[in-house]
């Protein structure tokens, strides 16, 4: 798998350790959002291995991905903010890099690949649910960057028939996450006694998924997901981040005073929302509630200082 170093890749590392008999090789150039301290509670597994190497680098990739029966492709730049600062890594990663896992899964001849995307490729959604088939209409560098990796993965299904699956899931919360994404940038803020910023009125909608519901998500669709087909991967969470952000201050045990007000981002979506009837079709449930998942993920960053921390300032 590409990019299990990071949150969500090394959250599905260990889903495939503890839920399946499979082994896993994670290969990862360990950028800023990566790092083998993520991974540390895995090191002794005899089924993991690490391979350190950049997706843009097709030797390297070639030789990690021979002898593997499939392929789950995570690496990415993922986050909003910076992409709108400096898109160059975003096209780079996301296009050319995703093009090139694509072509070597080809000439491996790999019999399953899977390509993890995000709803943030439908654009702002102000009624109702995005199904699978509806236009893409990204409105930041990072979702453009990923809607071209999401056609870039379908191509090589339709012109060379690989066994490739794309998901699309909503934001992602949970343990490793790295803090400059909303809950895990809030929480720590928090317990820095520091103000917890947030965008414009608050009012933008999201739909929270726990990483863990993902996960199972993804592995489902790995074992029984159609060649070409789409996923959405959302828990039905959509919650205005003002909400979203009382639920933290009163799992924190702090008032209002601690939550600052900032300049919105430039072209903030203002809602995003996914129709999860195909997921739910193949056999998908998520299995904690958003309250229960905040609650653990908060527990989470309270007691893992010695892993967040140093990264409040990297990158």
């Amino acid at each position: 798998m590409t990019g299990g170093a990071g949150f969500i890749g090394s959250g599905y590392v260990r889903h495939l350790l503890a839920a399946t008999d499979h082994e896993v090789t994670v290969y990862d150039a360990l950028t800023y959002a990566g790092n083998l301290s993520t991974l540390r509670d895995v090191d002794d597994s005899p089924r993991y291995r690490f391979v350190k190497g950049d997706i843009g680098d097709p030797g390297t990739l070639e030789d990690a991905m021979a002898g593997h029966d499939a392929v789950v492709h995570f690496a990415a730049e993922s986050h909003v903010d910076r992409s709108i600062a400096g898109p160059d890594d975003f096209v780079n990663t996301n296009c050319f890099g995703t093009n090139i896992v694509m072509d070597t899964a080809r000439r491996l001849e790999l019999p399953r690949v899977v390509h993890i995307s995000t709803d943030e490729v439908y654009g702002s959604v102000e009624v109702g649910s995005s199904l699978e088939t509806d236009p893409l209409d990204p409105r930041s560098p990072y979702a453009a960057s990923k809607a071209g990796s999401d056609l870039i993965a379908l191509s090589y299904f339709h012109t060379y028939g690989l066994p490739v699956s794309v998901t699309r899931c909503t934001n992602n919360f949970g343990p490793f996450q790295f803090p400059e994404k909303a809950i895990p940038l809030f929480t720590t803020n928090v317990l820095d006694g520091r103000p917890l910023p947030l965008y414009g009125d608050g009012l933008n909608e999201r739909d929270w998924l726990f990483v863990d519901d993902h996960c199972a998500a993804v592995q489902l669709v790995l074992d029984r997901g159609g060649p070409g087909e789409i996923y959405n991967i959302g828990a039905g969470n959509e919650t205005p981040n003002r909400v979203l952000v009382d639920k933290l201050l009163a799992l924190l045990g702090v008032g209002e005073e601690m939550v600052r007000y900032v300049e919105d981002r430039k072209g903030h979506d203002r809602r995003y929302s996914v129709d999860i009837t195909k997921i739910t079709e193949l056999g998908w449930r998520r299995r904690r509630t958003l309250d229960e998942a905040l609650a653990e993920t908060v527990e989470w960053y309270r007691a893992n200082r010695w892993w967040w921390e140093p990264l409040k300032g990297a990158g």
